[in-house]
């Protein structure tokens, strides 16, 4: 094998055909003999370029509504011969077959035929079989042949030839192999997933494939220890984080993101609705608020857990206004994300050069399908999104008293808030406001007492009579097994609970609740999160 191959023939064939025109005018500049197949053959033509048809090259026509056509021996003969394996050169030379050395393929758009709702009969027949072929072919034999699969890397490629006088070079040649092979690698993935989630309902096939993209490697991951980068799904998914645009601040970190994507989760759940703040920190809320104007939501949301709030991430429901923002960079935040912001806002953000403002352009649906994804040793753990919700009309009243309508409508905020809590998982609130959190404790009754503690250090920091948990109602993502969790409840001062049910001690617990002249609710859904 020699490092550096020369490029006298090349074959094209191009779905995007971006940039053809100057990558053809520079090879025959370097007088490199283009073989292509037939539509880009065709433009090629129409550019004013020579070219050679690939039926001329394998003495065979296209056939089959041009689904064969590079599918021939002297075609993958040409790509696969080892030049300095004197077997392979004898064979080439019995059987006519020339060698190429530069391949140019890009593959046919199947990923976006899908996505414009094509029918089934268009889908398959946008599935590249002869492509991926070439691709594979060429991608195997870089000792000799030079791969290149995306039209951002022809200019890569003719500085290469610049420099080594028409030739390419094994390095080269071996990294655009290894991008040709993580290419069809995706294409065949995203294919697979269609036949296994579109075409035939799957919800778990027997071998699942998923490719992503390298979106920006990240400065580090949880810890400074650990490596991180960011990747993107190849194939259709939903738009959130990932996508967003980042209009200042400092390199996003691994906790940056994970945190962002638990606030635009949450908020996302009040979509259409009331203005509403999030704030998280550690992937948990420190406070959640609804109110007339942004910056009503926020003051209400800052006074659950100002402490907590410190370093925190802070998303909202609708484009930001000024008055807002200059009360968000009054205090310490990490990240702020929102669908947009105005001029104003952007420049009073722009007054903190280390907070990193984050535009969505829009909110992700929490009602939406698909899968989540946990890594555990040895194997990957799937189950679908946890994208349960509920109505007053579904709610079940288990005690003798009834709520209030603003009980109601107390419970259902607490309960969609916990739902993005860590287990164990209990929320305060009261009229469109978090009143107390308390998150990850391994027993519920610690939880609610935790979340009475941080009520009345707000109400304290705050100058409140009493804490928010007085009159509130209160949300567990899990049902209560015993008695005591609920009457931490009761001495926080909570009126109303809402609650999956479905305790072996459900009427011990609604007996305390009837006790203590509690209206309580069951949802018959449980939002464990860990």
């Amino acid at each position: 094998m020699t490092d550096l191959v020369p490029v006298k023939r090349a074959l094209i064939s191009l779905s995007d055909k971006n940039g053809l025109d100057g990558l053809a005018a520079e090879l025959t500049k370097r007088g490199v003999e283009i073989v292509s197949t037939g539509g880009t053959a065709a433009r090629l033509r129409e550019l004013g370029h020579d070219v050679r048809d690939v039926s001329d090259l394998t003495g065979s026509p296209e056939m089959m509504d041009g689904r064969v056509k590079t599918l021939h021996p002297k075609v993958h003969g040409g790509l696969l011969g080892v030049r300095d394996n004197q077997e392979h050169a004898a064979a080439m030379e019995q059987h006519g077959i020339e060698p190429i050395d530069l391949v140019v393929v890009n593959l046919y758009p199947f990923e976006a035929t899908v996505a414009r709702g094509a029918d089934r009969h268009e889908i398959i027949e946008n599935i590249d079989i002869g492509g991926p072929s070439m691709v594979r072919s060429s991608a195997k034999n870089h000792a000799h042949v030079a791969i290149v699969t995306d039209p951002a890397d022809y200019d890569e490629l003719l500085g290469e030839l610049a420099a080594n006088d028409g030739a390419t070079s094994f390095d080269f040649r071996k990294r655009l192999a290894a991008k040709a092979f993580a290419l069809t690698a995706a294409y065949d993935s995203t294919i697979s997933q269609w036949f296994a989630f579109a075409d035939q309902q799957q919800r778990f096939p027997p071998l699942w494939t998923r490719a992503s993209k390298l979106k920006m490697p990240l400065r580090y991951g949880e810890n400074p220890h650990q490596q991180a980068a960011l990747y993107l799904p190849v194939g259709p998914h939903a738009s959130g984080i990932a996508q967003a645009e980042q209009v200042q601040g400092k390199e996003l970190s691994y906790n940056n993101l994970n945190d962002a994507n638990a606030a635009i989760e949450l908020v996302a759940e009040f979509a259409g609705g009331k203005p509403t703040v999030v704030i998280v920190k550690h992937a948990n809320p420190c406070g959640v608020a609804s109110g007339d104007s942004l910056l009503e939501a926020w003051k209400d949301a800052l006074a659950c857990d100002s402490v907590s709030a410190f370093g925190g991430i802070v998303a909202t429901n609708r484009p930001l206004d000024a008055v807002t923002a200059e009360a968000i960079a009054q205090i310490f935040t990490e990240v702020v994300v929102a669908p947009d912001a105005d001029d104003a806002a952007k420049e009073i953000f722009a007054k903190k050069k280390n907070l990193r403002l984050l535009l969505t352009g829009g909110l992700p649906d929490p009602k939406r399908g698909g899968q989540t994804v946990t890594v555990i040793a040895g194997g990957i753990l799937v189950q679908d999104r946890d994208n349960g919700s509920i109505t007053s009309e579904q709610l079940k009243v288990v005690t003798e008293r009834q709520p209030t309508d603003r009980e109601i409508a107390d419970c259902l905020f607490a309960w969609t808030v916990a739902k993005h809590v860590k287990s164990n998982a209990i929320v305060y609130a009261k009229d469109g406001a978090t009143a107390g959190i308390g998150a990850g404790q391994m027993n519920r009754r610690d939880s609610a007492r935790i979340a009475a503690a941080k009520a009345k250090e707000a109400a304290e920091t705050n100058g409140w009579a009493e804490p928010r948990t007085v009159g509130s109602a209160v949300a567990s993502d899990a049902f209560f097994p015993f008695a005591d969790g609920l009457l931490a409840a009761v001495e926080a001062g909570a009126t109303a609970v809402i609650q999956p049910g479905g305790s072996i001690r459900d009427d011990e617990v609604i007996a305390a609740a009837d006790e203590a002249g509690l209206a309580m609710v069951f949802t018959g859904m449980r939002h464990f999160r860990h």
